[in-house]
């Protein structure tokens, strides 16, 4: 389906609603995890380091599978990896739930994280922002965002909800089983998501690669994306904990995660549409400003439920708001033939930040008893995002009409 595609196309409202179902679950499921942390290490008497790295394991495996999975819906469309996807992280999430071996329970980390990597909403929203116009992609992409943020405000509480009434086992299981409901909504994609690099060979995707590494802009979107998975994954997996240890109940960190991802909605929506009016990089560059602001004033004032809450929704305003505008940079400099592939190596820079947010907090918090350095940490990389974006050349290469 080329650029010229547009509302009028057979299927595209029922394959907008299957992308965002896919966004839904596929995202939510994920990042739900964290709330796992506590129950899951004080039942088998395990040190946070060890599920920290299970989810450190899972992001930097999302991360490798990005570009593959980006390939392969590039030269034989998204529908395909996306089932696979989904599948692969079903069996993931079920090891996880009945394994008592750290070992086991880390590599499955592994099988989740390659899974997400093919099913979630990075290579859905590229499916999607391919199949209409230009003029609509940011809209479609940040659509499409706000749905995966859905997910996240739905399963953090739930998660939290089924664990206190039936066990994180059994709580885990079902999670694993909603993957299952993917391969049927990536069928509805298929319509009119069609394949973009049919006669394309296989030395085309290392020049279309050197030639965007050569040009300024993919670094900055690399290195920059690197930053935004540091905060997500830190404050997704260890938030929940952190309210704990800080003596505040356990619906308050349940629920901060769900205001980031309710306020995500609106925050990801108004970031397409407004990288459709301003410029991108701009508005990139003060989403970073903002927060290292937001989590530096979290970190000042008094720990309460409300100040927790006040900060969740805040971040959640930029939680992922940073995708749409990502995604439509890389679109606007380096074209469409390849988008999923360069879109999936810029999101293995986000995922190679979420490993290290997500394994670092727990490293740190085993040495020192506390996550301030960490939060610290991720204020200063804030700061450096703001300003790694500033010199990216908007519409260097632009996609064709």
């Amino acid at each position: 389906m080329n650029a010229k595609a547009d509302s009028a196309t057979p299927g595209l409202s029922a394959a907008i609603a299957a992308g965002c179902l896919i966004s839904f679950l596929g995202f939510g499921l994920s990042v739900g995890f964290g709330v796992f942390l506590r129950p899951v290490t004080e039942d088998l008497g395990w040190s946070r380091e060890i599920f920290s790295l299970s989810v450190a394991v899972q992001l930097l495996a999302w991360g490798i599978a990005q570009p593959l999975a980006g390939m392969a819906a590039d030269r034989f469309g998204a529908a395909l990896a996306i089932a696979v996807g989904a599948l692969m992280a079903a069996a993931g999430f079920g090891v996880r739930a009945m394994t008592d071996s750290p070992d086991i329970f880390i590599l499955a980390g592994a099988f989740a994280g390659a899974g997400t990597g093919a099913s979630s909403f990075p290579i859905v929203i590229v499916a999607l922002g391919k199949a209409v116009t230009p003029q609509r992609r940011g809209t479609i992409m940040g659509l499409g965002t706000a749905s995966a943020s859905l997910g996240m405000f739905v399963a953090a509480p739930g998660a939290i909800f089924a664990i206190e009434s039936f066990g994180w086992r059994p709580t885990l299981t079902a999670m694993a089983a909603l993957f299952l409901l993917i391969p049927p909504a990536a069928a509805v994609i298929s319509r009119v998501s069609r394949p973009g690099g049919a006669g394309v060979r296989l030395a085309d995707y290392g020049r279309a690669l050197s030639a965007a590494i050569g040009e300024r802009s993919f670094p900055c979107l690399f290195f920059g994306f690197f930053v935004c998975g540091f905060h997500v994954a830190f404050i997704q997996t260890h938030l929940a904990a952190f309210c704990l240890d800080a003596g505040l109940a356990a619906y308050v960190g349940g629920w901060a995660l769900a205001l980031i991802g309710l306020f995500n909605i609106a925050g990801s929506f108004l970031s397409g549409w407004s990288g459709q009016i301003w410029s991108k990089k701009r508005l990139l560059s003060g989403i970073y400003l903002a927060r290292a602001a937001v989590i530096a004033a979290f970190l000042l004032a008094p720990l309460s439920p409300m100040s927790v809450f006040i900060f969740s929704a805040a971040i959640g305003v930029l939680w992922l708001s940073t995708v749409p505008l990502t995604t439509a940079l890389v679109a606007e400099t380096q074209g469409l033939t390849f988008l999923s592939t360069l879109v999936g190596i810029v999101f293995l820079g986000h995922q190679i930040g979420s490993f290290t947010g997500a394994w670092l907090g727990g490293r740190l918090f085993d040495m020192t008893g506390g996550y301030g350095a960490v939060w610290w940490l991720a204020v200063a990389l804030g700061l450096f995002a703001a300003l790694i974006h500033l010199p990216i050349r908007e519409g260097a290469r632009p996609a064709p009409a």
